[in-house]
């Protein structure tokens, strides 16, 4: 008699050794289409790259009001900026001339035309906030944290849409692409770097501040942003 049950679900039964007794197959596992990857749009990257570039330059802007440095290009721009006191804009335009050639070479037309642009939209943005912003009572370790978290999230939207703000990214994603090393943890061994070097003119208090600074920028770009699992930033 069959019951409801192998009415509702029948299964595919096959001949046991013994002619009498019949015993259900095991079910055979159905394969899953593969997800679609839906690129995003010219003006969904259009959008991106403005508010990915002017949230980086805010969070740059508070840690330049803490006397503190930052990681990546970005980092060692401010940190050659205040020594020579030249402005952030210029010196960060120079500085990633050659790592666009590099990226020429590695990454392709689309993304060295795509950092250019976010390269000179981040320049821009970063003269514009001291005309409008006095932060002379900001406190210092929360401009340091803040502005870190503040680049973080920027430099992670500019990631996601196939660009980059040159420099250190451009060698993170290099390494991910080709060794399969995290971006996030190759910007925080190169973030280092940068820190260090600012020990040479910064007090102690301001490098263990910048160090802490690094840790939050790298952390947020290390939990979101991983190979394969955002298809549609490739």
């Amino acid at each position: 008699m069959r019951t409801w049950g192998s009415l509702l679900h029948p299964v595919e039964m096959h001949e046991s050794p013994s002619p009498s007794i019949r015993v259900p197959s095991p079910a055979r596992a159905v394969p899953h289409a593969p997800a679609r990857v839906v690129p995003h749009t010219l003006a969904e990257d259009a959008v991106a790259l403005a508010v990915g570039t002017f949230v980086t330059s805010f969070g740059l802007f508070l840690i330049g009001t803490a006397g503190a440095v930052t990681g990546g290009t970005a980092g060692l721009v401010l940190l050659i900026s205040q020594l020579l006191h030249l402005p952030f804009g210029a010196v960060f335009a120079v500085v990633n001339l050659p790592f666009a050639v590099l990226a020429w070479t590695r990454r392709g037309r689309r993304f060295v035309v795509s950092s250019v642009i976010a390269v000179s939209a981040l320049a821009a943005f970063s003269a514009l906030h001291p005309l409008y912003i006095e932060a002379a009572r900001i406190n210092p370790v929360y401009a340091v944290v803040m502005g870190n978290l503040a680049c973080g999230l920027g430099l992670l939207i500019v990631l996601r849409h196939h660009s980059s703000l040159g420099g250190f990214q451009v060698l993170a994603l290099i390494c991910q692409d080709r060794l399969g090393w995290r971006a996030g943890y190759v910007l925080l061994v190169l973030d280092a770097t940068v820190v260090a070097l600012s020990a040479v003119t910064a007090p102690l208090h301001t490098v263990a501040l910048s160090t802490v600074g690094v840790v939050v920028l790298n952390l947020v770009l290390v939990m979101n942003h991983r190979p394969g699992r955002y298809p549609a930033a490739l």
